[in-house]
């Protein structure tokens, strides 16, 4: 498989995570106060959402990059 192939795979299972996921998120820790042997901290989440149009647009190019990347 040569290199176009496998970016085409990529762009096409990243655009069903962000069709079907949505996005994602995750968790930061920050620490506000510490007091003697106590530990005060906060957990903050955080979203990352992607665009319907950009999951889409990355299937429909990995595609089109996955037909056009044959081999002659």
């Amino acid at each position: 498989m040569n290199a176009l192939k496998v970016i085409a795979v990529l762009l096409i299972a990243a655009g069903l995570f962000g069709v079907v996921r949505g996005g994602f998120s995750y968790v930061t820790q920050t620490h506000k106060a510490e007091i003697g042997s106590m530990h005060f901290s906060v957990d903050e989440k955080q979203r990352i959402d992607f665009p319907l149009w950009a999951s889409i647009g990355a299937i429909v190019a990995g595609t089109v990059l996955l037909v056009t990347a044959r081999k002659p």
